[in-house]
């Protein structure tokens, strides 16, 4: 490994969003289950490791306007019937709710 490279840091996750805590709430049990094991799966990973992850299936939400001051939201699964919307900020991953119908994570159709 060269000298003077940064290993790179390990995502973050940030779930105090008020969004989040009501759809968490409204998840079965079995669904927080496994929420928590996307979540923690996601704070072994680097963030280039989550863009090739093909199980999270990190994507970016072009159907919804991003918030001023976000670049862009993303989308990812955290489990086969829910997706995370999110954006990253530094080498945190802001989780702004969890979906439980996979198509409403991206908008209106």
């Amino acid at each position: 490994m060269a000298r003077n490279v940064k290993p790179e840091l390990l995502v973050e996750i940030d779930l105090n969003s008020p969004s989040f805590q009501s759809t968490w709430n409204d998840l079965e049990q079995i669904e927080q289950e496994k929420a928590i094991a996307t979540f923690e799966k996601l704070t072994q990973l680097t963030w280039n490791q989550v863009y090739k992850d093909k199980g999270l299936r990190w994507e970016k939400i072009h159907s919804i306007q991003a918030p001023q001051g976000i670049d862009a939201l993303y989308s990812f699964r955290v489990s086969k019937s829910i997706r995370g919307i999110g954006f990253k900020q530094n080498h945190f991953l802001r989780v702004l709710l969890i979906e439980p119908d996979h198509d409403a994570a991206y908008g209106k159709k």
